[in-house]
């Protein structure tokens, strides 16, 4: 559990689902599919949630998309079905980065 957090430092986004703290961390680098890095309810999806704010990683809340998220496998790339979702958020933080602070 305790490397699956650290993975969260690297991740490009983050799910969360705040009423039960489900927590699912992404990584995209332009190859492949994005991966998940890091899941988990509870404090630790607490925890990785803190990981993140702490890394300055935006934080999309998306109960649905983190549920769904949260059945992939660590390490394992986004299944075809989430594509269109994950790229919607994808979206979102690249205008989140790049906007002028």
């Amino acid at each position: 559990m305790i490397g699956e957090i650290k993975e969260v430092g690297k991740a490009t986004r983050k799910e969360t689902k705040t009423a039960s703290r489900l927590a699912v961390a992404l990584q995209y680098d332009r190859k492949g599919a994005p991966r998940v890095t890091a899941k988990g309810k509870g404090a630790i999806g607490t925890k990785i949630i803190e990981v993140a704010k702490a890394h300055d990683i935006p934080i999309e809340e998306n109960e649905v998309l983190a549920g769904a998220l949260s059945n992939v496998e660590l390490g394992d790339e986004i299944p075809v079905e989430l594509y269109k979702a994950v790229a919607e958020v994808l979206v979102f933080v690249l205008r989140l980065t790049r906007a002028p602070r």
